[in-house]
């Protein structure tokens, strides 16, 4: 399994962001993370990349320890939080080669190129990053998580500010990257898990209140809609 997590938790004094929680991601399968606000998503999210320090348990990415092996995490993963961090004064892809020179990748112009093909951004290259609309800027910041071939892609909300064209294009493109490697990826859009996802974990206050393939959880809580699924486990 490419992400291993165990007795996940992290506390705020007494608020108990994330609570013990346990799961595992397999490669070639796109794994859905949802929960209300304030469930603890992001919380994950941030401990997995190794932004957050958990206060107990563990997580390894394809073998690597996100505490004690955070160099090796880094080189292997890709990871677009919810709030893009990006250099606004650099033009599309001055920033993308910096990003790729970081990362030492050989060919880094040709691979660039490629990027930006892959995420839409042709139009939009030799423009300043602070001129672009949110969309686009989301974009780019897909193509910085992607640019180095990771291994295991995390996406916090890698829709927001999409128009409904590019929508369809980036979801597209995150189920092709899915077949390939790992993607966990967390969104509020329900239909986004259904057209993208191969199986889906819930999270209400903490804790995993779900953790099973679509198709199974529906069966399961004998439930068509996901949506309904969602609010049956969170309300």
């Amino acid at each position: 399994m490419s992400i291993s997590v165990i007795g996940l938790s992290k506390h705020y004094g007494t608020q108990k962001a994330v609570d013990a929680i346990t799961f595992s991601a397999n490669k070639g399968r796109i794994l859905g993370f949802l929960g209300p606000n304030g469930a603890g998503k992001s919380t994950t999210m941030k401990m997995l990349a190794g932004y957050l320090q958990p206060s107990s348990g563990t997580a390894t990415l394809c073998g690597f320890d996100v505490q004690q092996q955070s160099m090796q995490v880094k080189r292997i993963m890709g990871y677009l939080p919810e709030q893009t961090p990006l250099y606004t004064d650099m033009y599309v892809k001055e920033f993308l080669l910096f990003v790729a020179n970081t990362y030492g990748l050989k060919d880094a112009k040709k691979k660039v190129e490629q990027t930006i093909a892959d995420v839409g951004l042709n139009d939009e290259q030799f423009k300043k990053i602070a001129m672009l609309s949110k969309g686009y800027k989301q974009r780019v910041g897909l193509a910085q998580a992607i640019i180095h071939d990771p291994q295991v892609l995390i996406l916090d909300e890698p829709t927001s500010g999409l128009d409904p064209n590019q929508l369809i294009e980036i979801r597209a493109l995150i189920r092709k990257l899915g077949k390939n490697i790992t993607v966990i990826l967390s969104t509020h859009i329900m239909q986004e898990v259904e057209a993208v996802c191969d199986d889906v974990i819930i999270i209400n206050k903490g804790k995993i209140v779900a953790n099973a393939s679509i198709e199974t959880l529906k069966k399961e809580q004998q439930l068509d809609s996901l949506e309904d699924i969602f609010r049956k486990l969170t309300s």
